[in-house]
């Protein structure tokens, strides 16, 4: 992926030197939810998608998942450190593409901001732990990040590359669209009046879509800044074949039980990102409308 020297973004926060590090027990709900607890509910609700503090929340016994107190904004990382500049560099683009198009419908795009922590970290939706993966928390418009995780992509889920790493970002972006087409909004207003498998289905057609805007986000970063280099897609892909629901339950050595996917299975998720890749359009990205997914 061709990213060195293209445009940082000024909205990442750097909270690694903070402190909070390591595994130990995580206090939602007054209770404090363990590893085990934590690893349950990335393969219930998976790495790139709807809040997994509510699932852990849920585990506890917490109901929904707590409010904090936010804490001051964070600095920006340092100019030397590569990873934290690719971050920045990805994040700058999304800022690229989705402000044009935000304007061309009349609106104003409000950048998201992006944070980079070690361990635990407060957030508007409870508390953020390295374990849950990337993370977008509506509450306070954020996208949290521990750079740990791509190394557990590359080596633990077999999708390396830097455009599975931008696939992952551009997917928590994606998710901060939805918010502010009120689309987070109406879905989560419909959760408490219907059944968790059709809650589920619901949740399978937002990350659907978050990853249709991750095809968009690509199809015009390439056609504005060319940014794909060779395999680059195939990358991406991989990615989204890893983190599908039945390959995560399969790795698991569960039986696949598609009630309870919340992601959508890896065939989905390539289907979804390839529509946004080869179409750019947010309409193609209609996920809710199709019997066909």
């Amino acid at each position: 992926m061709k990213w060195e020297g293209n445009r940082e973004s000024e909205n990442v926060e750097d909270r690694r030197g903070e402190g909070g590090g390591g595994f130990g027990g995580l206090p939602i709900g007054g209770r404090s939810v363990g590893i085990g607890t934590i690893v349950v509910a990335l393969l219930a609700g998976w790495i790139f998608g709807i809040n997994p503090l509510t699932l852990l929340s849920m585990f506890a016994g917490g109901g929904e998942a707590p409010i904090v107190q936010q804490q001051q904004r964070a600095p920006a990382p340092p100019a030397n450190d590569e990873a934290a500049r690719f971050v920045s560099v990805v994040l700058a683009d999304t800022e690229d593409v989705w402000t044009p198009i935000f304007q061309q419908a009349g609106s104003t795009y409000r950048q998201p901001r992006l944070v980079l922590f070690r361990g635990v970290t407060p957030t508007a939706c409870g508390t953020g732990q390295s374990a849950m993966g990337p993370f977008y928390c509506p509450g306070d418009q954020k996208v949290y990040i521990d750079l740990g995780f791509f190394d557990t992509l590359k080596r633990e889920l077999g999708a390396p590359g830097e455009f599975a790493q931008a696939y992952v970002i551009a997917h928590e972006v994606g998710h901060h669209v939805q918010n502010q087409l009120g689309i987070t909004g109406k879905v989560d207003s419909m959760r408490g009046r219907i059944s968790q498998a059709d809650s589920n289905a619901l949740s399978v057609r937002v990350e659907l879509q978050a990853d249709c805007f991750a095809g968009v986000w690509a199809n015009k970063a390439q056609n504005a800044r060319q940014i794909l280099e060779q395999g680059d897609v195939e990358s991406a892909m991989n990615a989204a074949a890893k983190i599908g629901d039945d390959a995560l339950q399969r790795s698991a050595g569960r039986a696949v039980v598609p009630d309870s996917f919340t992601h959508g299975t890896s065939a989905q998720r390539q289907r979804w990102f390839t529509t946004g890749l080869k179409s750019g359009s947010m309409k193609a990205c209609d996920t809710f409308n199709t019997r066909s997914l």
